[in-house]
């Protein structure tokens, strides 16, 4: 059970939708909500003379913020902190002593803005608990949990945490397994066939050990397997998650890439995200959180 969520606010549509999908998620686990605002120590010091302009807008910000939770989701507990410094170490930081980080983006194509994709990335890669990341366009009618496996530790830890999500919502659990597709040059001497065949028995393979038990676990959930084997395995993925609830991926932990599903696929999924993603975790670094203001 989730005890406290972590929402990274600004005043913005990306913003906006984090705290949005954060209020929901709150509300339904009956926890408290804590909204994070980082003022950039490179651009403000106590120096210059727009320090206490700035400071005061940034406490509006929050405000406006906490109130707007408190509009959508006033049976829970809201709490605001505004600090001083690089918003991806502050988020990152206090992700130790968190359950989950939430942070929008608007990476939800090959344009947008790449300010707000790379932080939302960095601090994905760099959080310690498991970090939602969302898009501003989540609010459509969409159905089902997709969660990407590839037979690693990382992804193993995401499918317990995507099947635990989907039996709490009720939704589907989609268990994806992308196979890696040859380039070109290899393609010219490796029939297609081959390919599709390799594909099939190992992803059938990881799929059935990554669900084994879930039916134990959980009786009313409905569990499907898919395996791809034409695609690239984040474009796959992103497909897969187009009209997906959520999607949820692996990492090993703080700055970690070492698995495929937090490296190039990742990434990839991260830049164009689809739909609400959760990046999990597998290990934990403790240090100490920063000072607040």
């Amino acid at each position: 059970m989730t005890t406290e969520i972590l929402v990274g606010v600004d005043d913005s549509a990306p913003g906006g939708a984090a705290i949005e999908w954060a209020s929901q998620r709150a509300e339904q686990l009956k926890c408290p909500l804590t909204l994070v605002h980082a003022v950039h120590d490179y651009w403000v010091s106590e120096k210059y003379a727009y320090y206490t302009r700035v400071m005061d807008s940034a406490r509006g910000v929050l405000e406006k913020s906490a109130a707007r939770v408190s509009e959508m989701a006033p049976s829970i507990r809201v709490q605001t902190r505004l600090h001083y410094g690089e918003p991806v170490r502050i988020l990152s930081k206090l992700s130790e002593t968190a359950d989950m980080v939430v942070v929008g983006t608007d990476k939800t194509s090959a344009g947008g803005d790449g300010l707000l994709g790379s932080v939302s990335l960095q601090i994905a890669i760099m959080s310690v608990c498991p970090v939602a990341v969302i898009p501003v366009q989540y609010r459509e009618d969409r159905s089902g949990v997709v969660v990407g496996v590839d037979g690693s530790p990382e992804s193993l830890k995401a499918v317990t945490f995507a099947a635990a999500e989907a039996d709490r919502i009720g939704q589907d659990l989609h268990a994806f397994y992308g196979g890696e597709v040859p380039g070109p040059w290899l393609l010219r001497d490796i029939p297609e066939a081959d390919v599709a065949s390799r594909a099939w028995e190992d992803g059938n393979a990881i799929l059935t050990e990554a669900v084994s038990g879930l039916d134990g676990l959980y009786p009313d959930l409905r569990v499907h397997q898919r395996i791809e084997s034409r695609e690239a395995p984040a474009t796959a993925l992103i497909a897969a998650a187009s009209k997906a609830q959520l999607l949820v991926i692996g990492s090993r932990g703080r700055g970690a890439l070492k698995s495929i599903m937090m490296g190039k696929v990742g990434h990839n999924v991260l830049m164009r995200i689809p739909c609400p993603t959760v990046i999990t975790r597998t290990a934990t670094v403790q240090e100490t959180p920063p000072h607040s203001l």
